[in-house]
């Protein structure tokens, strides 16, 4: 087989990877949504989401890829770039917004990744100190 006719056959397995992707990841997330029965509505949902949004970058990597296998076998020509070009602007600017979306910031900003918030712990607020006991200390000073 000919090196020529293997770049759109890897062109075509990355567009088939990208939409597996998207498809098995979506799948996944409304099993997983339909096993969190315990969770709040809210809660499921917001997984949900993170979930199917984090198969939908996934599955953009992989069209871009294929994208730029596509364009590079090609003979090259003006019209080709620029078309790659849109394409390859159009699917980083959705993976930009989902980044976003996802994980609350852009991706160049400094932040910690992703992760279940821990609810923290709420204990009952402390009496104020007219209301306690008086001390040991409070009747020696009396006397």
């Amino acid at each position: 087989m000919e090196l020529r006719s293997l770049i759109p056959l890897a062109a075509h397995v990355m567009e088939m990877a990208g939409v597996g992707a998207m498809v098995l990841g979506a799948v996944l997330a409304t099993v997983l949504l339909a096993r969190r029965r315990g969770l709040p509505p809210g809660e499921a949902y917001h997984r949900f989401r993170l979930n199917l949004g984090r198969a939908i970058l996934l599955g953009l990597e992989f069209l871009v890829a294929a994208d730029i296998i596509r364009t590079v076998s090609e003979e090259p020509s003006l019209r080709g770039v620029l078309v790659l070009g849109l394409i390859v602007l159009i699917r980083t600017f959705l993976s930009f917004t989902l980044t976003v979306e996802l994980e609350g910031r852009w991706p160049w900003q400094k932040g910690e990744p992703t992760v279940e918030p821990v609810p923290a712990p709420r204990f009952p607020p402390a009496p104020s100190r007219s209301a306690r006991e008086p001390s040991q200390e409070e009747p020696h000073a009396r006397h």
